[in-house]
């Protein structure tokens, strides 16, 4: 967690591997909202596999987003934005605001509207 003194967050930690299609949405997502994505591929390194499966109850459920101590399992592009909102709101886009409840969100709106 980011404290008085301590150095910011400037990254999301996005976990993935190749050919997962969650994967390429989210991050597509994220990389046109212009958030910064520190990627860990899975399959490339067991200490990154090992950590998803702790994350996700055993399984390597990607993609896999964390936010300080925040964890997300196959989070969408807006709940990610949200987490930032209250973590790192220094990452977000100028102007961005969550959508309300109840509201298709933008993400949807851009992907199936």
């Amino acid at each position: 967690m980011t404290e008085a003194g301590t150095e910011q967050l400037d990254a999301v930690d996005y976990y993935w591997r190749p050919g997962c299609g969650f994967c390429m949405m989210l991050e597509r997502s994220l990389d046109k909202a212009g958030i910064p994505l520190a990627k860990h591929n899975i399959w490339d390194d067991p200490g990154h596999a090992a950590t998803v499966r702790e994350l996700a109850n055993g399984n390597e459920t990607v993609p896999t987003v964390v936010i300080e101590d925040v964890a997300m399992v196959n989070p969408s592009a807006d709940q990610v934005m949200s987490v930032l909102s209250e973590r790192a709101p220094h990452l977000l886009p100028e102007g961005w605001t969550p959508p309300e409840p109840g509201v298709v969100s933008r993400t949807a709106r851009r992907l199936f509207g």
